[in-house]
């Protein structure tokens, strides 16, 4: 069976940073810097996107394109024990698991964007009880919206890698970038704005000890870039062999911190545009609102303070991070359906089918009993499940896959790399310093 792979360097960026910017950016990195300390947390989590991030997206490209398969069958193909072959049975089968399991919780909070995208269209309709089923928290609601959005990423999914994949993050991720940055020059005209352009950009450096930070920030770059699930090694998989991966690696973690960065820079700013509306932004410990009642409450305040306008404002908003959560979700999805379609010989249409039901059986499940089981999901696949695969992703790459052959297939896209400066770092980095360095921070967090 032919594998699918990806027509050119720039679509696979496309794809595979379309994979990185989700609702993690724009939505998990604005709440997140507003719940500990804005600029404090966006200097970390920057620190922390180079220092650790980036070499395990380096270690899952490089497994990827150099297996040419699914995330189990590429740990098990490198290793050459059998006891490291039972590691990597683990490690691939965990990151399926975990993958499905973000999958899970990610497409309830997609399908809320989906139904505050829809309830502007609604009110000019004068279907005002449509609008307010859409947005208002229920079990029905919740279930609806996400199966809604499950059977979006299933469709695209279904199409493959050519005709699915790369051709939809060729449309959405310039259409993204477009939206906010449209958005975020408005929000800069208004009153208020460049209160909270100081409160994010103006940094305490103090917080940044705070363990609690530390772990977020940790938690949210490897979340935000899909890493430690086998998304990129997928994605790695796909990509031509003329393609030069470090290269590659930097393009599509500047392209997430950077949009990252641009969340920010529209968020924070709207939540003291909208105190200067009157919307209440703090909550009563005195901190920032984060978390869903920042974007389900305060913004949408915000929106319909601006009358008409706002309106067409808070619809464009939600369409960006409808477009962010598709992105994301096509990539989560694409895990467990690579295993079923290369592993258990399952036609790619089937597949699809099989997979985002089960994960649509989850969802509903957390749907019917939210309170206690959304947040400890999110929590413990972020900010647990995603760093420690990485951990073990890194630990292959170094220790497991041979030197020989991680260089050999480096130099497919760059010839000159066994002379780079790349070369001289990353090996030993990834191989110690980083596996210690993601130690150390999730330490932090016990």
């Amino acid at each position: 069976m032919q594998r699918g792979q990806f027509s050119s360097t720039l679509t696979f960026v496309l794809a595979a940073a379309g994979s990185a910017v989700g609702l993690g950016n724009i939505w998990g990195f604005p709440t997140k810097a507003a719940e500990n300390g804005g600029a404090a947390f966006l200097l970390m989590y920057l620190i922390l996107a180079f220092l650790l991030a980036y070499p395990a997206l380096m270690a899952e490209l490089i497994i990827g394109r150099h297996t040419r398969s699914n995330m189990v069958a590429a740990l098990t193909s490198i290793a050459s024990g059998r006891c490291a072959k039972q590691v990597g049975r683990f490690t691939g089968f965990a990151g399926m698991a975990t993958a499905s399991l973000i999958l899970s919780f990610y497409s309830i909070v997609a399908g809320w964007m989906l139904g505050s995208m829809l309830e502007p269209i609604t009110e000019l309709l004068g279907l005002a009880s449509v609008g307010s089923w859409l947005t208002e928290f229920g079990t029905a609601r919740n279930i609806g919206l996400s199966a809604f959005f499950m059977l979006l990423t299933a469709w695209v999914i279904s199409a493959g890698v050519e005709q699915g994949i790369e051709k939809w993050s060729r449309r959405l991720m310039p259409s993204l970038l477009l939206l906010l940055v449209g958005l975020i020059f408005y929000v800069l005209t208004q009153d208020g704005a460049i209160d909270g352009l100081r409160h994010y950009l103006v940094a305490d450096f103090s917080q940044m000890t705070n363990p609690d930070l530390i772990v977020s920030a940790l938690g949210q770059a490897f979340f935000s870039m899909s890493l430690g699930v086998g998304a990129m090694l997928i994605y790695g998989s796909y990509i031509r062999a003329d393609a030069n991966l470090p290269l590659v690696g930097t393009l599509v973690t500047l392209t997430d911190t950077g949009i990252a960065f641009l969340a920010g820079l529209l968020v924070l700013p709207a939540m003291f545009v909208a105190q200067d509306l009157g919307v209440t932004i703090y909550g009563e410990g005195g901190d920032l609102i984060g978390g869903p009642s920042l974007i389900f409450q305060v913004l949408p305040a915000l929106f319909e303070s601006m009358g008409t306008t706002g309106l067409a404002i808070g619809f464009s908003f939600f369409v960006l991070m409808s477009i962010a959560a598709l992105t994301s979700s096509i990539s989560m999805l694409e895990v467990p359906v690579s295993y079923a379609v290369e592993s258990l010989s399952m036609r790619r249409s089937c597949a699809t089918l099989w997979v985002s039901s089960a994960i649509f059986g989850i969802s509903a499940a957390i749907c019917m009993n939210f309170e206690t089981a959304f947040d400890a999901l999110v929590g413990l696949t972020t900010e647990w499940a995603q760093p420690l695969l990485s951990l073990l992703l890194c630990l292959f790459a170094g220790w497991v896959f041979y030197r020989n052959s991680l260089l050999e297939e480096l130099k497919q896209g760059s010839p000159e790399i066994e002379h780079s400066l790349f070369w001289k770092i990353w090996p030993f980095y990834v191989k110690l310093v980083c596996p210690l360095l993601i130690l150390l921070t999730i330490a932090q967090g016990l």
